[in-house]
């Protein structure tokens, strides 16, 4: 594993915590179903999502550089995603204006292509409804993220849905496949 996410340490602005469970649900294995059949994307689908996508709101993200969430957003970053913290606790993080919500930022800037979410599971599914309700066409659960029921909410709205994959890392698979 990387720097990225451990589930068994994720904290509620989505970096890394002392104890807590971030997983609920075992993920599907990438076959393009989630629990309950919610269709949530595969690796391929994933990266086909990253390829078409910009705008990347962050929700969770940090300014903590040992926080996953800190690492993926520069990432993102550095490889030109136009990436918009969210996190109500911050007001810059790398040097980006942080948003407390995603409406605030839609409001600021347009609607997102991706919101990756960095939030504990249980979280997830409120994230999916702020998504829907402003405009976002991905709902992108980091690794670690199980929730079926966020998923369904996004994928009944018309979403698309990934879960339990990192942007940083089906990024640099892409990139190395030559894509």
């Amino acid at each position: 594993m990387t720097e990225d996410l451990d589930p068994r340490t994720m904290g509620a602005d989505g970096g890394v915590a002392d104890g807590g469970d971030a997983g609920s649900a075992e993920p599907d294995g990438g076959g393009g179903a989630g629990e309950g059949d919610v269709p949530v994307a595969s690796s391929e689908e994933a990266r086909d999502i990253l390829r078409s996508s910009h705008r990347v709101a962050i929700v969770g993200a940090s300014n903590d550089p040992a926080r996953p969430s800190h690492g993926v957003m520069q990432y993102l970053l550095d490889v030109g995603y136009d990436c918009v913290p969210i996190n109500p606790r911050e007001e810059t993080i790398l040097g980006r204006t942080a948003y407390p919500d995603l409406a605030a930022a839609v409001a600021a800037g347009g609607p997102f292509d991706v919101v990756d979410v960095f939030r504990r599971p249980n979280a997830a599914p409120d994230v999916a409804r702020e998504a829907i309700d402003t405009g976002a066409r991905t709902l992108w659960m980091q690794l670690g993220v199980i929730s079926p029921e966020a998923a369904r909410i996004a994928s009944e709205a018309g979403l698309r849905v990934v879960m339990d994959h990192c942007m940083k890392i089906e990024h640099r698979a892409m990139r190395a496949a030559g894509d």
